[in-house]
């Protein structure tokens, strides 16, 4: 299988575009036109786990977190970074990650959190804006209906749980063909006056060239007005964080149980527990301190998340029990997420969760 065809299947699940401003997610190392044998996937890629994909003849590691954040001047091997990446280019693997824009999915990484903490009735806690445009054209009355449809099969038209969403308003549209011009109503050199539908859809920004080329392909004019505009509306369906409802209300101590097991936390550094029982709970993979004030205007009772800092801590201010369960352990279960992904469209290739642990962190207890 080529590894383009691999990495169209992820980035269909979690669109790059996702992906917050300072990340690196995508293709590290490689061709995407190079065939994949097989795929060795792990939280972190380290030299051990290139290592292991060596030793087992994979040449493809797919990981959450990237091994390069910044640019790299040079490649010398003096660091860790710059180890793996020359191990990778010199035994032909490629490097691949799936980072912020896999947390920022309904079903990403804070989809399995949620999941794993019996959460119901889950939303995005923080949804994200500018990744929806709007699409708006001009299209005679008798041909609209073909044209609409042709558009939401492209992608086009979705809101939240509903589909084929347009707003539409006739008129009328006015045009002189000139020189050179064979138009599809009226006369070259006379101006034509021909009702039309205006039609206004919205689409997601990674569908723009689908879209546009639904348009181009149906529209019946030799030349087609439309427009697009940048919308400022927050998609609820992706962005950071989750939030959701237990089934049953848990006093502080049984949550932090809860959350320690399903977890598989060594430790929860958890700010003082308050009286009330726990029921709403919000949610985020890896450092998510910045969230904080979203999961109390949220009204969450409790924040499971990591990397909160000691004065973060105070930010809770007895409206919210923060748990700190660690960096690595509150991803830990994504490289099991990415496996179900690719098996799912891709039963039959050869992919092997990795033996080892990469989490940095020990813990003496």
């Amino acid at each position: 299988m080529r590894l383009s065809v691999l990495i169209k299947h992820l980035e269909a699940f979690a669109p790059l575009n996702y992906q917050e401003d300072y990340d690196n997610s995508g293709l590290i190392v490689g061709d995407p036109e190079q065939e994949v044998q097989g795929a060795v996937v792990a939280l972190d890629c380290m030299e051990n786990v290139v290592d292991e994909a060596i030793l087992h003849g994979c040449n493809l590691i797919i990981t959450h977190h990237p091994i390069v954040f910044k640019g790299l001047k040079k490649i010398t091997g003096k660091n860790y970074v710059e180890r793996v990446v020359l191990k990778a280019i010199k035994n032909n693997i490629a490097l691949y990650a799936i980072h912020t824009n896999l947390d920022h999915v309904q079903h990403g990484v804070n989809g399995v959190i949620a999941e794993r903490l019996g959460l119901k009735n889950r939303k995005i806690l923080s949804p994200k804006a500018s990744v929806l445009k709007k699409l708006v054209t001009f299209c005679p009355v008798e041909q609209a209906g073909v044209l609409r449809e042709a558009l939401f099969a492209a992608g086009a038209g979705h809101i939240a749980n509903y589909s084929e969403c347009s707003f539409n308003a006739e008129g009328f549209g006015t045009f002189k063909g000139g020189e050179g011009t064979d138009p599809y109503v009226g006369e070259r050199g006379i101006q034509h006056q021909e009702p039309e539908v205006r039609i206004e859809t919205i689409f997601k920004v990674q569908d723009e060239r689908k879209v546009l080329l639904a348009l181009f392909e149906h529209h019946p004019y030799e030349e087609v007005a439309y427009d697009i505009y940048v919308l400022e509306n927050k998609l609820e369906t992706v962005g950071a964080g989750m939030i959701g409802w237990l089934e049953e209300p848990l006093d502080g101590p049984e949550f932090l149980r809860r959350v320690k097991n399903n977890m598989d936390a060594t430790v929860i550094r958890h700010t003082r527990l308050l009286p009330k029982k726990i029921r709403k709970v919000a949610v985020c993979g890896g450092s998510g301190s910045f969230l904080l004030r979203e999961a109390i205007a949220a009204g969450a009772d409790a924040f499971v998340t990591a990397d909160f800092k000691y004065h973060e801590f105070f930010d809770a201010d007895e409206k919210i029990v923060i748990a700190d369960i660690g960096h690595f352990e509150s991803e830990q279960f994504t490289s099991d997420l990415l496996i179900d992904i690719i098996q799912e469209k891709f039963p039959n290739f050869a992919i092997r969760l990795t033996e080892h642990n990469t989490n940095p962190i020990n813990y003496f207890i």
